[in-house]
């Protein structure tokens, strides 16, 4: 390690290969805490280059506990998090709103590093138990449209680095890795991102694949449709400069979609909206979410029509539906 954190302080870049090897190596525990943090403190202070992130990425996946999903057509909802915006769970009530519409949903997810409440802290708080049992999350998706891949049980090197990411507390490498490293490779993807750069080296990636996808990053910093503000949305085909008002929805304020400053009060919020009960401003941003995820499942629907049908998931309590049957299977 300490050559690598040579070279790394000397301001190179790490090969693909060098990137991949680090990367097991952390996986395999060869690293004490301080290199580790180190290791982790170089990519807060520069840009991660295409080729770092692909080696990180390639080496995740081929040391990930495999799942076979393909003979669903699923899509993941995922955001990197470090945001530092501290929302309520957007990304999670998105991906139950595209399950109550009939969609399948393979989402992969982890605890919050740098906000108060991840995905993987608020369902295991809603009573949610992970597993990587490939039975038991095919009976899910079949039963609920939905499975919840928690990250850690998936991904070893993940798991090796979480303590020092929590001592750590601010967004890492592994922010940008989550969602690229999904285990079962979904067939289709809704990825936000905490800055364009990193929506950049994104598009770069992602091009190189067979998914439909669509990365999404706010102009006024949020991983995700957040309606503050205009939004980039990049695809396969294009990039896009979409504001509230191209959509036909209103503004909204920051305060409006805050997450609360604990996991029971986000959680608390999360339910709410799952029972119909969210603010016009709350259902607006997790249903433009969700609109843009349909749409990237079927390219051939308007954005109104991709609305419509997510509302009446939620309206209609169908993503509620999904959850309570999640939780129960």
């Amino acid at each position: 390690m300490k050559k690598i954190l040579n070279k790394l302080f000397e301001q190179q870049r790490l090969t693909k290969q060098e990137a991949k090897d680090v990367l097991f190596q952390i996986a395999n525990e060869k690293y004490n805490n301080s290199h580790l943090a180190s290791f982790l403190t170089v990519f807060m202070m520069r840009p991660i280059s295409v080729n770092e992130l692909a080696g990180f990425r390639e080496a995740l996946l081929e040391l990930a506990i495999k799942i076979d999903l393909s003979e669903f057509n699923t899509i993941d909802l995922c955001g990197t998090g470090g945001d530092g915006k501290n929302t309520f769970n957007i990304s999670t009530l998105t991906s139950f709103v595209v399950a109550g519409t009939g969609n399948k949903v393979a989402k992969h997810g982890n605890y919050g590093v740098s906000s108060v409440s991840g995905s993987s802290n608020m369902l295991e708080y809603l009573g949610y138990k992970f597993t990587n049992s490939e039975d038991t999350l095919k009976s899910q998706i079949d039963k609920a449209n939905i499975c919840f891949l928690h990250a850690p049980l998936f991904h070893p090197a993940m798991k090796a680095v979480g303590p020092v990411r929590k001592e750590l507390g601010l967004k890492t490498f592994f922010n940008m890795l989550g969602p690229l490293v999904n285990p079962s490779n979904p067939q289709n993807q809704l990825v936000g991102v905490f800055n364009l750069e990193v929506a950049r080296v994104y598009n770069y990636l992602l091009q190189e694949t067979t998914k439909n996808y669509g990365i999404i990053y706010s102009i006024d910093g949020y991983d995700e449709i957040s309606l503050t503000s205009a939004f980039k949305l990049f695809t396969k085909e294009n990039e896009q400069l979409i504001t509230p008002e191209n959509l036909g929805l209103k503004r909204i304020q920051q305060s409006e979609i805050f997450g609360g400053d604990s996991v029971a009060a986000s959680a608390k919020i999360f339910v709410s909206i799952l029972e119909g009960n969210g603010t016009e401003a709350q259902n607006n941003a997790v249903l433009a979410n969700a609109a843009f995820a349909l749409k990237t499942i079927d390219n051939s629907k308007s954005f109104e029509a991709a609305f419509e049908e997510a509302k009446s998931s939620l309206l209609g309590l169908k993503a509620k539906e999904s959850l309570s049957k999640l939780i129960r299977n």
